[in-house]
């Protein structure tokens, strides 16, 4: 076994959206990492192997964590295979474990990405086909190894995928109605919202519930990869199975009980009430989500209250005068009925701001899921 990047400099890098960088660096140093220093798309930054374990179980921003194993120049497609074959991959991958690349190239020779992962692929199948005789299987959607291929400007990084996959599929979404919002964005959503577990939380559009289970996570102390099943980390040649253990153990004893009324939610679509109870029963037995069928037209109104929520729009709606008409009348709800609470609307679109009729006290520009969104706070008087 050679000693890898990642080994050598106890350096890691996490992936995450535009816009959530001042989340994910105060969520790491929480976390205990250090040396914490932007790079493109996320964050270098140095941990120990406990460490290490620790911010992959818990993240709520990140959408993955990336262990180095090694780093080079990379002129052309022969030289990337080349370099792929020095490294040992039975130190990662026995012929019963299975395998996938996520390749990113940008501004090198080698131009195409997908191209790129199938010869790093091609490296490690022809590899073990030489030494036994037989090749490991692929598996994209629940590989056991997952490695990540980026190379930018000619520079190119083979890194171990810690989380296996991306970090922001939690498990707890047995069911969703359309277009849901990505897990990382509700959770980064809620820590720009500070929102802690002290004042009630409600979600007037809540869909199939992201917001509202990512806050009952986060109010109950639930690790973000409580229900994962396999994990990148697993695979890799130092790998502590004690430690590992130990880390979990405790994480998952950490959990609190949440308040009776803390949190809740309603949507016009009784699909999507339907979905948000699914969803939460796959969460930990702490507490409960209050989901009902309800048009925020008829609801009562709100005291004290965090509103946190992305009402629908074009992409959901399809008609813009609907969607107008909408945010209209649910400005004049937050402005008539809820005073003395705040509320935070996530905008998948930026120019529908203006619509609500009311000024945003802040405004935060988030990207997620292949929408340039806004978050917006309001401070309802």
């Amino acid at each position: 076994m050679s000693d890898y990047l990642y080994q050598k400099t106890q350096q890691y890098f996490g992936q995450l959206a535009g816009g959530s960088e001042s989340c994910g660096e105060a969520e790491l140093k929480a976390l205990g990492a250090s040396k914490i220093r932007k790079g493109y798309l996320g964050f270098y930054f140095c941990a120990d192997s406990t460490t290490i374990y620790n911010i992959v179980y818990k993240t709520r921003i990140f959408s993955r964590i990336l262990a180095p194993l090694i780093a080079f120049d990379c002129h052309s497609e022969k030289y990337l295979y080349k370099t792929a074959q020095n490294i040992d991959w039975s130190d990662f991958l026995t012929l019963h474990k299975t395998l996938a690349i996520t390749s990113n190239v940008a501004k090198s020779n080698i131009r195409n990405s997908q191209y790129a992962g199938q010869i790093l692929k091609d490296a490690i199948v022809d590899q073990f086909r030489e030494k036994t005789a037989q090749r490991p299987n692929i598996d994209t959607r629940f590989p056991d190894l997952l490695l990540n291929l980026y190379i930018h400007e000619n520079k190119a990084r083979i890194s171990v995928d810690l989380g296996g996959g991306s970090l922001h599929k939690r498990g707890y979404r047995s069911e969703s109605v359309e277009a849901p919002m990505q897990e990382t964005l509700a959770a980064t959503i809620l820590q720009l919202a500070d929102w802690n577990g002290e004042r009630p939380l409600y979600d007037p559009f809540c869909g199939s519930g992201t917001i509202l289970c990512e806050a009952f996570m986060r109010a109950g102390n639930v690790p973000a990869a409580y229900l994962r099943k396999k994990f990148g980390f697993l695979r890799l040649p130092d790998f502590d199975a004690t430690q590992w253990n130990q880390i979990k153990t405790r994480a998952n004893s950490e959990t609190r009980d949440i308040p009776e009324d803390l949190i809740k939610g309603s949507d016009l679509n009784a699909d999507a009430v339907k979905a948000v109870r699914a969803n939460r029963a796959e969460l930990p037995e702490i507490g409960t989500i209050k989901v009902r069928r309800a048009d925020f037209q008829s609801l009562e109104g709100f005291e004290n209250t965090v509103i946190v929520t992305n009402p629908p729009y074009g992409i959901r709606l399809g008609n813009t005068e609907e969607v107008t008409g909408l945010l209209k009348n649910f400005g004049d709800f937050l402005k008539q009925k809820c005073t003395g609470s705040t509320a935070f609307i996530y905008y998948g679109d930026k120019t529908l701001v203006k619509k609500l009729g009311l000024k945003p006290e802040s405004r935060h520009e988030l990207r997620a899921g292949g929408l340039d969104g806004v978050l917006c706070k309001y401070e309802l008087y």
